[in-house]
């Protein structure tokens, strides 16, 4: 192995055979699933769903015209019986434990933890469906941060973002929250009758601390005017 690969600061060593393997997790025992907790921010409120919710989320997406569902599996929704049955079913037969975003115009969007690996602390954000009302907004980014910090302090070591290689947005966004690009993975699924390859991101436990002050920078109310704006971008890599 190569020294310059081959370096204590990157955890790399070598097994009693020469082989490098890579850095101890001393202790390791896995992960629990997450707790169903409300989750307070500044300018939202991340809920575990409840049916309640459902006729609210309607009116949200109905502040569109359906474009947001291009890139799902689901929608877009007739009524408020059909977005709860659609995540009835995610929750209990696909793994998701679905919340909900809530602002001061109500419930405006859900989001999911999904693809639990509890025995190597890895869990992926998905499910994203953002009404019009949270799409670009402080509320939307907080909602985020949010639930990314409720799984690296529920000691989770790696936060999965997946979204299909064509969606230019949902892209931007992973990027802008500081996840790391990792590949795509071709032929991946067929939804909705037509082929999508993925693309991967992940922040690891490593690269959290940093990604955390980051993010709670920008989110600090001095960064933003009375109108909301904010003062400084949260821009790629920034």
């Amino acid at each position: 192995m190569s020294p310059d690969v081959f370096s204590p600061s990157l955890g790399i060593r070598e097994d009693g055979f020469g082989n490098p393997i890579g850095k101890a997790v001393p202790d390791w025992a896995g992960c629990q699933r997450l707790p169903d907790v409300v989750l307070a921010g500044r300018t939202c409120r991340v809920v575990p769903y409840a049916v309640e919710f459902s006729e609210g989320l309607l009116a949200a997406y109905a502040k569109g015209d359906g474009g947001l569902f291009s890139y799902l599996t689901w929608g877009p929704f007739g009524s408020a019986g059909e977005i709860d049955a659609m995540v009835r079913d995610y929750m209990d037969h696909r793994g998701f434990q679905t919340f909900v975003i809530v602002t001061a115009d109500g419930p405006v969007g859900l989001a999911s933890f999904m693809r639990y690996d509890e025995g190597s602390g890895s869990v992926e954000i998905g499910g994203l469906t953002f009404s019009p009302l949270l799409q670009r907004t402080t509320a939307a980014t907080e909602a985020m941060y949010l639930m990314m910090r409720h799984a690296f302090e529920g000691g989770y070591r790696r936060y999965e973002w997946k979204c299909d290689q064509l969606n230019a947005p949902s892209k931007r966004a992973a990027e802008r929250l500081g996840f790391v690009f990792e590949g795509v993975f071709r032929n991946a699924v067929v939804t909705k009758g037509r082929r999508r390859d993925t693309a991967w991101y992940s922040v690891i436990v490593e690269e959290w601390p940093a990604v955390r002050e980051r993010l709670e920078a920008w989110l600090q109310p001095e960064n933003f005017d009375k109108s909301g704006i904010q003062k400084r971008a949260l821009t790629t890599g920034s």
